[in-house]
């Protein structure tokens, strides 16, 4: 196009731009096209394949107007038959992040996008942020600028915006006629698992190897489904119903709290509750559903160390909170953390040594070789498990868990009481 420019808007230039106009005209001119909207219809195919984009929306169409355009890099063209994978895809949005410009911010459906990806690369997430940083470089300020519209424009093509098509996702027509195909050219080891099947196996004609392939699949298929865990609906809806029940007394909008919120009604028992730091009987109950909801518990992580201490058996609850101080320890502490953890838990001669299985240890040593924040992930999984169904159940049929889970209900009777007869104070 001859009319590809630089554009200056207020204070800024806009470089390498084209009206939606001039593109509609074009097409009009070298494609003998009369119709515009035939034209317009045809650069809205080109634009959705990501040849061309517009350089401030992520909707990927053709308008016939003032619109400004941009041309994609031939880098960037879905001719290369990309396939970029979700580690890519993080990266880019991490640059986005890093980058403090109104054009870079990211979109709604990008932010959420970034945190999902977050959270499924945790553990490698701080390589990724590294691949970030490394490839945030500084470069003529134009440049630049016209190669983050290029990169967004190639993203917006490969994930694009919610409720847009996906131009790369391949015709699932398309698909079954590759496969249908693929299924006439059978290679020596489908021969041999057809044998092992005892499945009739011939070169005769295509249809036969075809007809042999689908019942290869079938098999291989419905083997698949038995192997595969299932719950009966009624298991499941039991499951829902019986952890309904338990976090019932501990959801405000179905249950009234005990003692009532002192914000919306005159009794301030909480807050002489709160300020005597002896826990609730709900809080002292709820440590007896799970090994979880006693170490999120300050109060319940403390009551079971000290009853490990007494057992002499607390370290595996060391180990376990040591690795959770890890993950939040500023980066450039963690690899001398790392280390510490390895001699005071794993070492040989550690002075509070835990029992490891053979995996999990070579694992774990393994990731020590370049520490990081989730070199442990795999030990402290097994010690988690270990404590679960080894010393979290003494601790509960204990005197200690026993004996104060008794005394709070003690105490919580003394509320309700005083609270019957209008007193306000706490007897404990």
């Amino acid at each position: 196009l001859e009319t590809l420019k630089t554009v200056k808007s207020f204070m800024t230039k806009i470089p390498s731009v084209v009206t939606g106009t001039d593109i509609v005209q074009w097409l009009m001119k070298n494609l003998s096209i009369e119709d515009p909207a035939e034209a317009m219809h045809i650069g809205s195919l080109i634009a959705a394949q990501g040849y061309f984009f517009p350089i401030s929306d992520h909707v990927l169409s053709l308008k016939d107007d003032g619109t400004f355009y941009r041309f994609q890099a031939p880098y960037f063209w879905p001719s290369n038959c990309w396939e970029p994978e979700n580690t890519d895809y993080a990266i880019y949005l991490c640059k986005r992040t890093m980058q403090n410009k109104t054009r870079l911010e990211l979109a709604d459906y990008e932010a959420e996008n970034l945190a999902r990806l977050q959270r499924a690369f945790a553990r490698k997430w701080e390589f990724i942020y590294m691949q970030a940083e490394a490839q945030v470089k500084k470069k003529d300020k134009t440049e630049r600028k016209i190669l983050d519209s290029q990169e967004r424009a190639f993203w917006d093509v490969h994930r694009p915006v919610p409720g847009c098509v996906n131009t790369t996702e391949m015709d699932i027509r398309k698909c079954r006629r590759t496969l249908l195909q693929s299924y006439t050219d059978i290679s020596e080891n489908s021969r041999h698992l057809l044998d092992h099947l005892n499945l009739p196996f011939s070169y005769q004609t295509k249809k036969e190897n075809t007809h042999s392939c689908h019942h290869l699949l079938q098999i291989i298929f419905l083997n698949t489904q038995v192997d595969r865990h299932r719950m009966k609906m009624s298991k499941v809806a039991e499951s829902l119903i019986s952890y309904t029940e338990q976090y019932i007394e501990y959801d405000p909008f179905v249950t009234g709290p005990e003692p009532s919120n002192p914000w919306t009604s005159d009794d301030p028992s909480l807050w002489d509750l709160e300020a005597s730091k002896e826990p609730s009987q709900q809080r002292v109950k709820k440590w007896g559903f799970s090994l979880e909801e006693a170490l999120k518990d300050p109060a319940g992580q403390e009551l079971f160390l000290k009853f490990l201490e007494s057992e002499f058996s607390s370290e595996n609850l060391r180990f376990w909170l040591a690795v959770q101080d890890l993950k939040r320890m500023p980066q450039q502490d963690v690899a001398q953390r790392a280390q510490d953890i390895w001699a005071e838990f794993l070492a040989e001669g550690a002075p509070s040594s835990i029992n490891l299985d053979s995996h999990s240890y070579e694992r774990t040593s393994q990731n020590l070789k370049d520490p990081g924040r989730y070199s442990y992930e795999d030990a402290q999984d097994h010690i988690y498990k270990l404590m679960k169904s080894d010393s979290y159940t003494r601790f509960l049929r204990s005197n200690v868990y026993q004996d104060l889970l008794m005394a709070r209900k003690k105490v919580n009777v003394c509320l309700c009481l005083t609270a019957s007869h209008g007193s306000i104070s706490v007897y404990s």
